[in-house]
């Protein structure tokens, strides 16, 4: 097992220490860790998405909670909390997640996350108008 799968940290410090020796243009008795250095650019790339789409799955929800649940005492603070995530993805956004977020799976998802009561009432109907609104500003996040 090599310093990649035992030590990820002493992994990546020593390919940047050769990366950057190449970059300068010498020619180091070892070459630096091309498959794995590839895999872990990919991955950060992944990850940048993953996290926006998570941030954007919990706006929806606590917007959905707010739209279901207009009355409920809580429903101010989860207003609240989807102004957060959505700034919070907005930050994290790059443009060429666009096409890669499904925006409508996340909603169904987010749907599908929702409990089934609040204090005991089920949640009023959302109606497509409210729905719509709700993705209007998910997208402007």
């Amino acid at each position: 097992m090599g310093e990649y799968d035992t030590d990820i940290l002493e992994w990546s410090e020593h390919q940047a220490a050769l990366l950057r020796r190449v970059a300068a243009g010498e020619a180091p008795n070892e070459g630096p860790d091309w498959p794995n250095i590839i895999e872990e650019i990919e991955s950060v790339g992944r990850s940048d998405l993953h996290r926006v789409e998570s941030l954007l799955f919990q706006a929806l929800v606590q917007m959905l909670k707010a739209e279901g649940w207009p009355l409920s005492l809580a429903a101010p603070g989860w207003r609240g909390d989807a102004r957060g995530f959505r700034a919070q993805a907005r930050r994290a956004f790059a443009p060429s997640m666009r096409q890669r977020i499904d925006l409508p799976g996340l909603y169904a998802d987010a749907f599908k996350a929702l409990p089934d009561t609040i204090d005991g009432q089920p949640p009023l109907r959302v109606s497509d108008d409210a729905r719509r609104a709700v993705e209007r500003r998910v997208t402007a996040a």
